[in-house]
């Protein structure tokens, strides 16, 4: 990739330079002489080529005059601590953005996914097109001093543009400013806007792409978080809001309005047409943009200024910017009208709390197992509690099972014996469950923490190295164990727990149970990432342990009985 891009870039040179001097020869005239006056507003014979610098503001042509051609595309490189990112003269767009987060992540593909730039139309009800304008530095390095600024000038359709891209060295947001003027004797309503598009199927893209590729457009209006969680669905959205986004789930774009005036947009093409005759279905394509449509007076001059993020979806960054919202962590389905339960509410403390966790162990494999540590020893009092009644549900299946035999012809009979057995010796038939889903909400909150947290993306645990192009052994926790040694470890866990488990119910289906779901849990773990599988593991770990040092009273007891009756 690194030889391809080097070669477009020394073919791009080699291209303008050839073009500078078939098309812009060098003047012959001394450099000391005086740059031309501009030209009076009068009309007047259009100069000769040669003599026009092509990066030159000048005024709109009479009709009779051809269209000037557009100059050749510019680019200048901005070297970020936190990214690399290429801008074009073609209304700022980003040729090239690679964050360097934990490895080089790319954000832009260019004709697939990415920013439009700059789009000014001369009239609101007309398509616009990005404004050709020239760079105030060619290359740009943002340290972490200080910040970098890129300036952009250009004209288009009798408008002067100035475009400003202030650079941040430490984050990914990078603030545009825009400002309009209109030099003319007429007011212009004119529409301005920023998009991000992306295609909406990604079948045989680069595979470098696989985490960057959004897969939903999701918006602020009003405080009330909206979400189109298919690209293929057809979508036609504009209104008033505090941000619009467009993300996967670990990477986000999304432009912030700083000031009044712009409309949220979002669109989708919906899903594309069926191929025919063998041919590939066209690609569709869904976008979001800003769009603001101010009118203008003569001399007058519009400006606005938008924020764009393109990175991780980190919490704390993300919040600092409130667009913490953009991350997804699900919910339990609760109907609208009693107001859900967002599931952030559980997933964010306890996402924070890795974060804090990791600031002192340095490794999240290691956070994530003090994190699962830390949840069973909150919950042990409700563990044991649940184990206790199914030793009692189960000393009791004898008794159960000769009622049943007893009153199999009489289900009520059956139903009131059973009852009265279970109250003469205080057993409960829901003291095994109840405790237990007091811990569900923390545990799947712990799922979705890690599910939807960039920050084990690339975050090794136990990795000794490649071998082959095989990772040795946990390399990525964001990624699947590529040798699959822990999705068999959690297997072989949860089967010791299910052994180890009192049972109250038929033994032959608890035998069968007792194989069929460890091999399924194997079989769905297998391609998850390897940070859940870990907590997992360690959480079944915890379970047999706790099982084991509860057994040990019985146990004993059950060997002094046994050598009381071998003495007598």
């Amino acid at each position: 990739m690194e030889k391809r891009a080097l070669l477009a870039a020394l073919l791009m040179a080699a291209l303008l330079v050839i073009y500078q001097m078939f098309f812009f020869p060098a003047s012959q005239e001394p450099p000391t002489q005086k740059p031309l006056a501009p030209p009076p507003p009068v009309a007047q014979a259009p100069a000769p080529p040669p003599a026009v610098p092509p990066v030159a503001f000048r005024p709109p042509a009479a009709a009779s005059t051809p269209e000037a051609p557009r100059p050749p595309q510019r680019l200048a490189t901005v070297d970020a601590p936190f990214y690399r990112a290429v801008v074009s003269s073609e209304g700022g767009k980003l040729q090239e953005l690679v964050l360097r987060y934990r490895g080089e992540k790319p954000m832009v593909l260019v004709g697939d996914l990415g920013p439009g730039g700059l789009i000014v139309a001369p009239d609101a009800s007309q398509p616009g097109e990005a404004v050709p304008m020239t760079l105030s530095a060619e290359r740009l390095a943002v340290r972490a001093e200080r910040g970098g600024e890129l300036v952009l000038t250009g004209q288009t359709a009798g408008l002067r543009v100035r475009q400003t891209m202030q650079f941040h060295a430490d984050g990914y947001a990078i603030d545009v400013l825009v400002r309009i003027e209109n030099p003319g004797a007429a007011p212009r309503a004119i529409a301005v806007s920023l998009p991000w598009s992306t295609r909406q199927a990604w079948r045989g893209a680069a595979e470098k792409f696989q985490g960057q590729q959004p897969t939903e457009i999701v918006w602020s209006a009003s405080g009330h978080i909206e979400r189109i969680e298919d690209l293929a669905t057809a979508i036609t959205q504009a209104g008033d809001g505090e941000w619009i986004a467009m993300g996967s789930i670990w990477y986000l774009a999304a432009f912030v309005p700083q000031t009044p005036g712009f409309k949220l947009v979002a669109s989708s093409e919906g899903k594309p047409p069926e191929a025919k005759n063998g041919d590939k279905a066209p690609a569709g394509r869904a976008s979001i943009a800003v769009r603001a449509t101010p009118t203008i007076g003569p001399g007058g001059a519009w400006e606005g200024r938008v924020l764009l993020y393109a990175g991780p979806k980190e919490y704390e960054r993300l919040r600092a910017l409130g667009l913490h919202e953009t991350i997804n962590f699900g919910g339990f389905p609760v109907p609208r009208k009693w107001g859900g339960l967002p599931m952030e509410w559980f997933g964010v403390p306890i996402l924070l709390l890795m974060n804090w966790v990791y600031k002192y162990v340095g490794n999240y494999g290691i956070a994530i197992i003090l994190l699962t540590v830390l949840s069973k020893v909150l919950f042990y009092p409700l563990t044991v509690k649940s184990m206790r009644s199914m030793k009692a549900m189960q000393a009791l299946q004898p008794q159960v099972n000769a009622l049943r035999n007893k009153y199999k012809n009489d289900p009520q009979r059956l139903q009131k014996e059973t009852m009265e057995l279970y109250r003469k010796y205080g057993a409960n038939p829901l003291g095994g469950c109840l405790p237990m889903l007091a811990q569900v909400p923390v545990f799947y909150a712990l799922y979705l923490a890690l599910s939807a947290s960039v920050e084990i993306q690339n975050a090794a645990f136990l990795c000794i190295g490649r071998l082959f192009g095989v990772d040795l052994w946990i390399c990525d926790l964001a990624a699947q164990d590529p040798t699959y040694v822990l999705p068999i470890l959690m297997g072989i866990t949860m089967f010791v727990q299910q052994k180890m488990t009192p049972t109250a119910g038929d033994p032959r289906q608890a035998k069968m149970m007792l194989i069929i779901m460890p091999a399924m849990m194997t079989l769905f773990f297998l391609n998850l990432a390897s940070g859940l599988v870990l907590y997992w593991t360690v959480s079944n770990a915890l379970q047999i342990l706790q099982q084991w040092y509860m057994n040990r009273p019985g146990r004993a007891r059950a060997e002094r009985e046994a050598k009381d009756a071998g003495r007598a």
